[in-house]
């Protein structure tokens, strides 16, 4: 039988509303979207560069905290306020990803949380031992 387990680590920020930072569900684990905030649950500093990179960071600790990490992705969902910042999304995206390519959708949205320019859904497979 297929088991549901809330994720959550101290080392990314934590959720601002009714949600789990992730669910693991058998070997799938469902991110929550990940906007650019610190652990000081602040929006960081900066524009889409800056942003980007902290959304990653939130994401790369939150796979960790269930035994996961990029390499275990395999489908994400941008959502970006400006498409024409996508550029600068995708060069960020593919450093994180290397030669892993999961699928991915990429939205251009109205509004975000907090008003931030970018936030980051994933899903993965992670080993159940």
């Amino acid at each position: 039988m297929m088991t549901f387990k809330t994720i959550a680590t101290n080392q990314a920020p934590a959720a601002i509303g009714p949600y789990s930072q992730a669910v693991q569900y058998g070997s799938l684990l469902f991110t929550s979207g990940q906007i650019p905030l610190g652990l000081d649950g602040q929006v960081v500093p900066g524009g889409i560069e800056e942003q980007t990179h902290q959304v990653f960071r939130n994401l790369e600790a939150v796979l960790a905290a269930a035994g996961a990490d990029f390499a275990s992705v395999i489908k994400a969902t941008v959502f970006i306020k400006d498409m024409t910042q996508f550029a600068e999304v995708n060069e960020i995206y593919a450093s994180y990803f290397g030669d892993h390519k999961p699928a991915r959708s990429t939205v251009e949205v109205a509004r975000l949380p907090k008003d931030v320019l970018v936030e980051i859904e994933l899903i993965a497979r992670i080993d159940v031992e």
